[in-house]
């Protein structure tokens, strides 16, 4: 078990609302792996000026298989081949996304077991995800700039894994039940994970 290992969750139910980008290859086919900093959208152009994709990945060809918000960090999966999005990104596919989550406050477990069995949210309904306190992870980057802390009040880790992907999810389940999300990261989606990726930093994968 290396540095990276995480504990296994396991829900009864999957999403239906996932809608997987159907992308024809116009080239040969890429995956690549790509640790998203902090503050960089997952998309290669902004009308504003924002950071972007182009920054850091120079390929042109490539599509982000599932979107991670701008303020949230980790693992992008981006390609070219649409039926890998399909297996990553589709309800029926059943693929899981593991996210290691700073909360502010100490959730006790009968607050995890409200995630555990979903919570009701603004557009309904949440699938069961798995919910488990964790230590803080021990291959943590600094995030830059820091999170805002409070100094009176305690900060714990959460390990959550999904099945379903809407807007900001993860942080509005995490609300829901009186713990803002202080920092988000994606840390897995379905067998590929980060490894030793820093932010910033990609690496192009063969076999998957």
């Amino acid at each position: 078990m290396n540095k990276f290992s995480v504990k296994n969750h396991k829900v009864n139910r999957f999403s239906t609302k996932i809608q997987a980008k159907q992308v024809k290859p116009v080239g040969p086919r890429r995956v690549l792996l790509f640790n998203k900093p902090f503050d960089v959208l997952p998309q290669f152009t902004d009308e504003s000026g924002r950071r972007t994709l182009k920054e850091f990945i120079p390929f042109n060809d490539v599509y982000a298989a599932g979107r991670l918000d701008r303020d949230s960090e980790g693992l992008l999966v981006l390609t070219n081949d649409g039926k890998l999005q399909a297996k990553l990104t589709q309800p029926t596919a059943k693929t899981g996304k593991i996210y290691f989550v700073q909360v502010e406050g100490v959730p006790e477990d009968d607050a995890l077991d409200k995630l555990r069995h979903g919570v009701v949210l603004k557009d309904g309904p949440t699938l069961p995800a798995g919910a488990e306190l964790v230590s803080e992870p021990e291959w943590l980057w600094p995030r830059v700039p820091p999170i805002r802390e409070r100094k009176n009040i305690p900060t714990r880790w959460l390990q959550i894994t999904l099945y379903e992907g809407r807007n900001r999810q993860v942080r509005r389940m995490t609300a829901h039940i009186g713990f803002p999300t202080l920092r988000l990261i994606r840390f897995s989606v379905g067998n590929l994970s980060l490894a030793d990726l820093q932010p910033g930093e990609w690496k192009e994968i063969r076999d998957v």
